[in-house]
Order: C-alpha cells, then sequence, then structure tokens
C-alpha cells in the first residue's frame, strides 16, 4: 500500500504571543519556534500504523520554505519512509486553491497513492481546504474530520467525528483523508529514528521539477485576496471586586451589571 502523507511545518503559538506586521500584514515569524502542525501529527501516525499493519511505505510531503526540512526529518523518524520538500519563491503566497494545486502535481509526479493523509486543518490558517481541494484536484473520494481507520481487504472503513457523535464510513481506495485529533497518540522519535532521518538524503523540487503552469500558483494564481491582516487591540476593562463579604461583592456586582444594561 502506497500513502501519502500532507504535513506543514507551522509556527508553535503555545505561549507566543503571534503578532501581525503592521505594513506588511504577514505574521512576524523572529523568535517564534516551528513545529509540524499537530493535526499532521495525527494523520502521519494513522498512516504508520496502516504500514505496520499492512505493508507499504509512507511518503510526507510539505511546501514551504527551506527550514521545513526539519518538520520532515520528524516526519521520517517517526516511521515514514521518504521525505519530499516543494520549495520555490514562485509558491510564495500560495492560498490554499494554488497550494492544492501544486501538492496535486507533486501527487502526480510521485505516481498516485492508495490513501492521501492530510490534517483537518493547520493551526496557522485554520480553514480546513487544502485537502478536499487536493481531492478534487485529483478527482478522487475524500472523507473529512477522519478519528479512525481501518482496512477491510480492499474496503477502507472510518469513524467520522460530527458534532452529534460519529458516522461510519467505507470507501473504494484510493481515497484522500484529513484527520482529527484522535484517541491514539502520535508517537515520540526513537533514538535510532532520529539517526535514520538525519541520513535521509534531501529530496527538494522547485516549479521546474513539476507540470504546473506558472499562472497558477504563487500571489497570481490564488483567488483569496486578504484585504488586511492585524493584531487585534487588547484593553483591559474587567472590575475586580475583591472587598467586603461575599453577600456584598454580590451585591456590587449585580449593581454593576445593572448599570451596564446587562441585566
Amino acid at each position: 500500500m502506497n500513502i501519502l502523507v500532507c504535513v506543514k511545518q507551522v509556527p508553535d503559538t503555545s505561549g507566543v504571543e503571534i503578532k501581525i506586521d503592521p505594513q506588511t500584514g504577514a505574521l512576524m515569524r523572529d523568535g517564534v519556534p516551528s513545529i509540524v502542525n499537530p493535526y499532521d501529527k495525527y494523520a502521519l501516525e494513522l498512516a504508520v500504523r496502516l504500514k505496520e499493519a499492512h505493508g507499504g511505505t509512507v511518503t510526507v510531503v510539505s511546501m514551504g520554505p527551506p527550514q521545513a526540512e526539519a518538520a520532515l526529518r520528524e516526519c521520517l523518524a517517526v516511521g515514514a519512509d521518504r521525505a519530499v520538500l516543494l520549495s520555490d519563491r514562485a509558491f510564495a503566497g500560495s492560498d490554499t486553491f494554488a497550494t492544492s494545486y501544486i501538492l496535486a502535481a507533486a501527487v502526480k509526479k510521485l505516481g498516485g497513492f492508495d490513501l492521501i493523509f492530510c490534517g483537518k486543518h493547520a493551526i496557522d490558517g485554520d480553514t480546513g481546504q487544502v485537502g478536499p481541494e487536493l481531492a478534487e484536484h485529483l478527482g478522487i473520494a475524500q472523507i473529512t474530520y477522519v478519528a479512525e481507520v481501518e482496512l477491510l481487504g480492499g474496503t477502507l472503513r472510518v469513524r467520522r467525528e460530527h458534532e452529534a457523535g460519529y458516522e461510519v464510513y467505507e470507501a473504494a481506495l484510493p481515497v484522500l483523508l484529513s484527520v482529527v485529533k484522535t484517541e491514539i497518540e502520535p508517537r515520540f522519535p526513537t533514538i535510532k529514528g532520529k539517526l535514520a532521518a538525519n541520513r535521509a538524503e534531501d529530496v527538494v523540487w522547485i516549479a521546474t521539477d513539476l507540470e504546473i503552469e506558472a499562472a497558477k500558483v504563487g500571489l497570481a494564481g490564488s483567488p483569496t485576496k486578504v484585504v488586511r491582516s492585524f493584531t487585534p487591540t487588547r484593553e483591559k476593562t474587567g472590575v475586580i471586586l475583591d472587598e467586603g463579604t461575599a453577600a456584598e461583592k454580590a451585591r456590587a456586582l449585580v449593581s454593576l451589571l445593572g448599570e451596564a444594561k446587562l441585566i
């Protein structure tokens, strides 16, 4: 079984305030560490488990700047067999549609896959569009919000999360799955895995390595236009009631809420 996992290197927003450059509207990444998108880690874990159970290979592919190589090596260290980085200045500014178009070209160059995994969304963009758009470019079925996967002969059975609980779907291969946070935690890399990942050959493809049209990538090929990006202003407007008894505090709170016409 040939499995592909799409991964993205994203800013680690835990404990770090993310700011927007007021002049360019771009994310200010200086001083912000990068990590593998958390949902992509869950997708990779499901992919590696399928490989271990049924054989085959797992390929990870990412589009990003040269430093995204670190994210791919982390994926190799936890069970992926090969990695491809799509990196070219021509790709800069690509929105989800252009990104999925580039990824589809890479999939076709790699020769096609039985299963393609994506995280449900990237924590920096939060759109959840790249996976479904990639499936459309490739003309294959897709199932979103996947929490569990099992292969029964040539049929894939998945448990899909939704607001009221779970649904069970079956699909013939090939199919693309976008994965939520599952009960199966992603594994940690071993020393042996890290050493093997560090020895792996770099595979970097630029625009001319893919069968793509220049007008369909980068800013020129992106139908999404960001009008304005900004960092929200934080204003401290809270009131702390720390004097008097509990009953007096309660009366003071009711009085304040009444003055604000909230009750």
